[in-house]
């Protein structure tokens, strides 16, 4: 993810990227990682663009339909390019990490010294998690189901698993997938006088499940009925009885899952192996891994659901996001095409910014571009005008970003 919490001045990481050449003062930092992750964050950013809602003016076209489908987290059940962003970038700080401990260790550093900073980020990712969720709240809004904070609650994990052999890596993995399936199918299931109204779901909700699988159904499982317990002992302006979108704090674990694979992708990666190989394995791995969570759907064990992260998810889009690395390591690592990913690369060398700056400053620049240059914004009509709008956020953004990349500052967790 990131090293410290300052603005720093460190040594070129990929000032070379446009050329192709290797960075200079490269400690084995791959430029496909940052290029990947800014392509995460660049995903992120296209909730700007509203294209969903510049869908619905096209209601019989395909194209847009599979836009908007993209562009936005689906009900429930199922996975869509805009539901990898989070599973991207929890499973990227894991990949990062066999990298940022190797540079680390390089500069003399302990492992106790390592183990406070591991501590003191997953402190300051949870803090600033709650601290951009209360955005618009009379008080702190205690929340842990964002990204920040469910990477914070694993990241210690993480780190001492990062001192382990493979195989308890793996090991570990397994246990926590097959432990948080069985939790949620241990849990009593919701009856069928269970009032869904109560807490936030139509009663004919189209996405509730039968059966089994109703183990998962929405603000009626375990990770609700946590949330109902722990969330209520932290102020509150009101009550909590709900989320409005499913999300819950104990997909932290599973979430953990998805670091774990992160952490194995970069251990191999990292490794002596020919390139050739490395690329072979990704393949392999991100199809076994999205197959498997196929399966165990298909064959109603466990849903695909990211809401609740569940165990199918974590593998299925551990699946996917395993075979986008591949394409990016492809293209950049082994055949050396690096220009084209210059501007992906200026947002992933600065992926806290983006993050923090998507949270507080897109409405003042949105407002900004409606107030001076609202003309232009609308020759492109009503229905395209979100988008439009939308993308000189982003864009503005980007340059914000370059200017800072040039003068390589990066803000560091």
């Amino acid at each position: 993810m990131v090293e410290s919490a300052q603005l720093e001045r460190p040594q070129p990481a990929v000032e070379q990227a446009k050329s192709g050449e290797k960075p200079a003062g490269d400690t084995g930092r791959l430029v496909s990682l940052d290029a990947f992750r800014g392509t995460v964050m660049a995903l992120m950013l296209d909730e700007f663009l509203r294209l969903p809602e510049v869908a619905r003016s096209f209601p019989h076209s395909t194209v847009w339909g599979l836009i908007a489908f993209n562009t936005e987290h689906v009900p429930w059940q199922g996975c869509s390019l805009h539901d990898l962003i989070q599973p991207g970038f929890s499973f990227l700080v894991g990949a990062a990490m066999p990298y940022s401990i190797a540079s680390r260790t390089a500069k003399g550093q302990s492992f106790w010294t390592l183990f406070g900073h591991a501590v003191w980020r997953a402190f300051l990712l949870i803090a600033l998690g709650i601290f951009l969720r209360s955005i618009g709240h009379r008080q702190t809004y205690f929340t842990f189901e964002d990204t920040l904070t469910q990477i914070g609650l694993g990241y210690v994990f993480l780190f001492l698993l990062a001192f382990t052999r493979v195989r308890t890596q793996v090991i570990t993995a397994l246990i926590i997938l097959i432990a948080f399936w069985a939790a949620f199918a241990l849990y009593p299931a919701p009856g069928p006088h269970f009032d869904y109204a109560r807490v936030g779901v139509p009663t004919d909700w189209a996405y509730n499940y039968t059966g089994f699988l109703s183990h998962w159904n929405k603000n009626s499982n375990l990770s609700w009925a946590f949330d109902v317990w722990f969330l209520n002992l932290f102020p509150r302006e009101q009550p909590f009885v709900f989320n409005e979108g499913g999300w819950s704090t104990l997909s932290f674990i599973p979430t953990l899952g998805t670091m774990i694979l992160g952490l194995l992708t970069g251990e191999w990666l990292k490794s002596g192996r020919s390139q050739r190989e490395k690329l072979r394995g990704l393949v392999i791995a991100g199809v076994g891994l999205m197959l498997l969570g196929l399966v165990f759907q298909w064959a109603g064990i466990c849903p695909i659901v990211k809401r609740v992260w569940t165990s199918s998810f974590t593998l299925y889009s551990g699946g996917w996001v395993v075979l986008m690395l591949a394409g990016f390591y492809a293209l950049i690592d082994y055949k050396g095409w690096k220009g084209w990913a210059f501007p992906l690369i200026v947002i992933g060398m600065n992926s806290i910014a983006i993050y923090v700056m998507s949270w507080t400053m897109g409405s003042f620049f949105a407002g900004a571009l409606e107030r001076h240059c609202g003309w232009l914004i609308r020759i492109a009509g009503p229905t395209l005008q979100p988008a439009v709008q939308g993308l000189g956020v982003v864009l503005i953004f980007w340059v914000i970003l370059l200017w800072m990349y040039r003068r390589r500052l990066f803000l560091r967790i």
